[in-house]
């Protein structure tokens, strides 16, 4: 069943005895079967994009006028939660107007660089990842030498060389490819943003070649940094469980403890919308799992090192004291 276009949607190229409409603006479905609650979506989704940019911002915050946390760790920490801002800003405002309403229509140009910045923003998040699995694998497995090796110019080459890699080749490619496909099966996306899937339902163009490169793509930038993260938790356990007292176990491994859970989190849905093949085919489900990653993970992250990190709720009471006693 072909899907509904607009007369202001198309573009239609006249051939020898034929007429062939392509498509050159997108309908975003998003939560449209639930009409009836769109108020209290927009109110949950609303709050919760708020906290997340204030849990992230505060981060930030605390690492630029905390000398305590102007160390390695909280260095690409402040990172991370930039990029958690950048990350759930593509999509979040977005779907808080469509809620609103019943023009959800976005053009095609506008569609390719949603999805750009989503896969550049989440290759971006993998390196990171893998940069401070490594920055916690000297600091554990290495400590006599973690000065030397982490000190501030490879922290800041390792940020750049993290962001730099994250928005060049493979999503600026994803982005070229998919921008190169034709769209004449429709123009309804039944996601809540432009994902790659969705976009590839409505091509009339070959996708078989997108696929293939598209995964290889999404393999490449998801699976190398996500060895790296685990090798480097391997060495970890390996370190922290030939430690002879408890106490040096356990001092040891609370340093990692929370990178571990965003590490779970984020890799952890990923892993439920592009490994799993039925995820992908059932949109309710698609959809809910992306909000994991794209609502959840965000807000979930400024909360778990704050909450299992004593460095960064002593920076948040010295902040609170410091306000308090100014004029």
């Amino acid at each position: 069943m072909k899907k509904l276009i607009h007369p202001q949607e198309l573009m239609t190229s006249v051939g020898p005895g034929n007429t062939t409409i392509m498509v050159t603006e997108f309908i975003i479905l998003g939560f449209g079967d639930l009409k009836g609650l769109a108020p209290l979506l927009f109110l949950v989704f609303g709050i919760v994009y708020l906290a997340t940019i204030s849990g992230n911002l505060l981060i930030m915050i605390l690492v630029s006028m905390q000398q305590g946390l102007q160390t390695p760790m909280y260095f690409f920490l402040a990172n991370l939660s930039c990029l958690e801002v950048c990350y759930t800003s593509n999509i979040m405002p977005r779907l808080l107007v469509d809620l609103l309403r019943e023009n959800r229509v976005i053009s095609m140009v506008g569609c390719i660089i949603q999805l750009y910045f989503f896969g550049a923003l989440g290759s971006t998040e993998c390196y990171l990842l893998a940069v401070m699995s490594y920055d916690r694998y000297l600091a554990v497995c290495q400590p006599l030498h973690y000065p030397t090796l982490m000190h501030g110019t490879i922290c800041l080459r390792l940020v750049i060389g993290s962001w730099v890699s994250g928005f060049t080749v493979a999503a600026a490619f994803q982005a070229a490819l998919v921008s190169s496909l034709t769209f004449c099966d429709g123009n309804e996306i039944d996601h809540f943003f432009c994902d790659l899937k969705p976009l590839q339902k409505l091509s009339c163009s070959d996708p078989q070649l997108v696929n293939l490169v598209c995964m290889s793509l999404t393999a490449l930038v998801t699976l190398t940094p996500f060895g790296l993260t685990l090798a480097s938790y391997w060495k970890i356990l390996f370190t922290v469980l030939h430690i002879p007292s408890m106490t040096g176990r356990q001092k040891a491994f609370s340093t990692c403890s929370s990178h571990l859970v965003v590490v779970t989190l984020f890799y952890g849905t990923l892993i439920l919308v592009y490994a799993l093949p039925f995820a992908g085919q059932v949109p309710i489900l698609n959809k809910t799992v992306s909000l994991l990653y794209t609502v959840v993970t965000p807000l979930c992250n400024p909360l778990i090192y704050s909450l299992k990190n004593k460095d960064v709720k002593e920076s948040l009471r010295k902040l609170r004291l410091t306000h308090w006693k100014s004029p």
